[in-house]
């Protein structure tokens, strides 16, 4: 690559590029406008909801470590883990609707409690093992708690498991809540002759 002799022009010109090819990647689930114009998932998010790259906040506070990540499969039927496991402060510690959206499961499943949420854009998630009072049909709002965690499920310590669905295809939740881009590196821009 030629750099021109005007690097004056050449350093906006390549910044411009750059942010195109970024802005143009996208950085997780496309979004609507909230009632006050903004880009989000519906609602603004509650103070300490750690709004991130997706547009979603994270369903525990403080922002959890992972426990374990996404590993989904090469095929449906084989196994693999298809969300991320978040670890919380303590067992009890109430899980968060990620996004706004409506309950659209609350039960059991083979032997803990799951709580689904579908967020009316083709996306669903879900929470295990976690407790809820909620009904299918509840509303709830971005950052609204859905549920309280229950042990066992986990080692060590307690976790809740987070999983995102669009249709039959699992998502990788962390995608919702950070930036998974990788780095973009520049190249050296040599020295002005002279």
């Amino acid at each position: 690559m030629k750099i021109p002799a005007n690097r004056a022009a050449f350093v906006p010109a390549l910044l411009l590029a750059l942010a195109l090819v970024v802005g143009s990647a996208g950085a997780g689930p496309a979004m609507g406008s909230s009632p006050n114009g903004r880009p989000s998932s519906g609602i603004t998010p509650g103070p300490g909801s750690g709004m991130a790259a997706g547009g979603w906040s994270w369903p525990l506070n403080p922002r959890p470590a992972v426990m374990r990540a996404f590993d989904p499969p090469a095929r449906p039927w084989l196994s693999g883990h298809r969300g991320v496991d978040l670890q919380a402060r303590f067992d009890g510690a109430p899980v968060t609707s990620p996004a706004a959206g409506t309950v659209s499961f609350v039960g059991i499943v083979v032997d803990r409690p799951v709580i689904t949420i579908d967020h009316g854009t083709g996306l669903r998630s879900s929470f295990e093992a976690v407790r809820s009072d909620l009904n299918p049909g509840d509303a709830v709002a971005e950052g609204e708690v859905l549920g309280w965690i229950q042990p066992g499920h986990c080692e060590p310590g307690p976790c809740v498991h987070w999983g995102v669905r669009r249709g039959d295809e699992y998502l990788n939740p962390l995608a919702f809540v950070t930036d998974l881009r990788p780095s973009v590196l520049l190249p050296p821009v040599d020295p002005a002759p002279g």
